[in-house]
């Protein structure tokens, strides 16, 4: 009896230690993992692409950088990047270049979300981002969560950006407004800013995204390659051993 004890105990601390070095765990019922071996520099990828990374500046929600954006680099999955290339390539050849606000974002980062959300004293940036709202609401509407898609790695925010005028494509919203003319299907707006929403919204599902109904901006690989777990490693460039 004694040595069956040893014995599960002695198992149990080498798979301990085996998800330890591998950078993977489980809490809560959720798997996470700081191996960033999957993952690729859009940046590198795709050198068309105009990265404004919002979460790395203090033009956001927040109105502070957030934990976990070290560097102004956006990551994203190999699986979800190798189609967001011809997306990019496409839409290149229409006079587009693709602008992205964000794509992998380090679970540090949502409980950052899930700190400011609590903190109903911080409103400095409702004005901009959440008029309607109260941040109470932020919840309830689904807007805030303790959990993002984006941290699996598959997932990015971006616009277009017209080269022939060289200013961002109207699509009569901003970027994480928390309201319903974030919508994708949002219909009160101009026929050119809805046309120019589904520009978006049809070259990206053609290359195997799924669009967000809440969010003109957001769209996941289907076929995700990390659907069940979240990542944690920073967005540096020692993430991916550069």
């Amino acid at each position: 009896m004694i040595m069956s004890s040893i014995l599960t105990t002695s198992l149990f601390l080498l798979a301990e230690s085996q998800s330890t070095s591998s950078g993977t765990y489980e809490k809560d019922g959720y798997h996470y993992s700081s191996n960033p071996s999957g993952f690729v520099d859009l940046g590198k990828e795709i050198p068309d692409a105009i990265l404004v990374l919002r979460y790395f500046t203090t033009e956001n929600f927040v109105g502070a950088r957030v934990d976990g954006y070290e560097e102004p680099i956006a990551l994203l999955s190999r699986e979800a990047a190798k189609p967001l290339k011809a997306v990019s390539d496409e839409l290149f050849q229409k006079g587009y270049r693709l602008m992205i606000y964000d794509a992998y974002r380090p679970q540090m980062a949502v409980d950052h979300f899930m700190r400011w959300a609590l903190d109903t004293e911080d409103t400095k940036m409702k004005e901009f981002f959440y008029p309607e709202l109260e941040k109470e609401a932020l919840f309830t509407q689904g807007y805030i969560a303790a959990h993002s898609g984006h941290s699996r790695g598959s997932t990015v925010d971006l616009t277009l950006f017209d080269m022939r005028t060289e200013k961002e494509v109207d699509m009569g919203g901003t970027f994480d407004f928390f309201g319903p003319i974030s919508h994708s299907d949002y219909k009160g707006i101009t026929d050119e800013q809805y046309q120019n929403r589904m520009l978006l919204r049809d070259v990206m599902t053609r290359h195997g995204f799924r669009p967000l109904a809440e969010e003109w901006w957001h769209f996941t690989l289907e076929n995700e390659p990390y659907p069940d777990t979240y990542f944690t490693f920073p967005l540096d460039s020692s993430s991916l051993g550069r």
